[in-house]
């Protein structure tokens, strides 16, 4: 083995440094061989180790005092006259001896130990390094390749390699990967799990959502509009409340688009989730009218110290107000802050039956799951199928077909 060695080629594990800059690799590569030298000699104070940052060369000098025969306290410091004239002649007492120290003089185990550490270290410091660069990620878009798919979650790589989890719970419903598919998620949360970074990325976070309308939104990237909240029911609906800064911009028409031209990519990402953007006011009136779109809205009462809202509006409006499985009222009152109540208006109310006149034939606690969705009158439940009652309610149905032949007989 020569005298001069190139440690990265000696290495091969470390040829290519997907996390970690060069001049750290080789502080660590120094760090490593001193404590070989401390090993062999006891100390490493009288040795030099130089390596060479560009090609990975590495020297190590040892420096000895020249002292008389057998007057030498510590052969490691010191090293005798006759010694030393063995290698230089011209050597005097007082002089200092200098010698380049070779890897094989360490012997095969202390090097084969010496490569272990180098390696552990090496993998120590990369987990470090991918831990902080996710940390301060948190929340940015990322794109990934989906390596493998368990039933609890799918393993995606980053373009250097490292190891993202997508958890099911982070997936929308109607997420389907293959391995090699291209993927788009924000990371969310970055953590140590026994020394390993653990990086988890999302597609049903609000800051997903957020980040494709910032790529797909010049305006918004450029700060002119503002996303002042997002609510989601991944898969099935959002809604975005958005400001403009300009009086000149129309936030919820720059969101959407010419004919939807911005607003259709987010929606296929989002596997055809129904996105609302909705142009965000102070009057809290309004914005619940707007939060509750596409329904239309007669009136509202507000208790703002409560945070409740009582919304009245005509009969043809109220599915559409609650929405499929109650996904649009219960996002509104997210968006708003509001716990939002739905009623029909007087007039209509009056041809009906509300749905307390039944609580000799229909259990409390059915009534009180039946106003829980907007449903307090007779004609309001018979407006809707079976199918549609069983999603909007915890009901079996067994039980609403059995309501429904009860209401109906009041009519007959």
């Amino acid at each position: 083995m020569s005298n001069n060695i190139n440690l990265i080629d000696s290495f091969q594990e470390f040829k290519e440094f997907k996390n970690i800059d060069r001049p750290t690799v080789i502080s660590v590569l120094e760090e490593v061989f001193r404590s070989m030298i401390r090993r062999k000699y006891g100390t490493d104070e009288n040795c030099d180790v130089i390596v060479n940052p560009d090609n990975g060369d590495l020297e190590i000098w040892r420096t000895r005092v020249v002292v008389e025969d057998e007057f030498s306290e510590d052969d490691d410091l010191e090293i005798e006259l006759s010694a030393a004239h063995k290698f230089d002649p011209d050597l005097e007492v007082g002089d200092d001896y200098i010698e380049e120290i070779t890897l094989e003089s360490f012997g095969r185990r202390a090097i084969l130990a010496a490569r272990q550490t180098l390696v552990s270290k090496i993998l120590e410091l990369e987990k470090d390094e991918v831990f902080k660069k996710y940390k301060d990620r948190e929340g940015e878009l990322i794109t990934g390749e989906v390596y493998q798919i368990w039933k609890k979650e799918t393993l995606v790589l980053d373009d250097d390699g490292n190891e993202l989890i997508l958890p099911k719970t982070e997936q929308i419903p109607a997420d389907y990967f293959k391995k090699g598919d291209s993927i788009r998620a924000v990371v969310h949360k970055v953590e140590m799990v026994n020394s390993n970074p653990r990086i988890i990325i999302s597609r049903t976070a609000p800051e997903f959502l957020q980040r494709l309308f910032e790529l797909e939104v010049p305006e918004i990237f450029d700060g002119l509009i503002t996303i002042r909240k997002i609510v989601r029911e991944p898969g099935e609906r959002a809604k975005v409340a958005v400001e403009s800064y300009d009086d000149r911009i129309d936030p919820v028409g720059a969101c959407v688009g010419m004919k939807g031209s911005r607003i259709h990519g987010i929606v296929r990402e989002l596997r055809n989730e129904n996105i609302d953007v909705i142009n965000y006011t102070n009057n809290n009136s309004l914005y619940i009218q707007r939060a509750l779109s596409p329904a239309r809205i007669g009136s509202i009462k507000l208790d703002d110290e409560n945070k409740t809202a009582a919304v009245y509006l005509k009969s043809d409006q109220v599915s559409l107000a609650i929405g499929r499985g109650g996904h649009n009222i219960k996002l509104a009152g997210k968006l708003t802050g509001y716990e939002i109540d739905v009623y029909r208006e007087a007039d209509e109310v009056e041809e009906d039956v509300d749905i307390e006149e039944f609580a000799d034939e229909i259990d409390s606690w059915i009534i009180d799951e039946l106003k829980r969705v907007g449903l307090d009158t007779a004609k309001s439940v018979l407006a809707l199928s079976v199918d549609d009652l069983v999603k909007r309610t915890d009901l079996e149905e067994n039980t609403i077909q059995e309501i429904i032949q009860v209401l109906q007989a009041e009519f007959e």
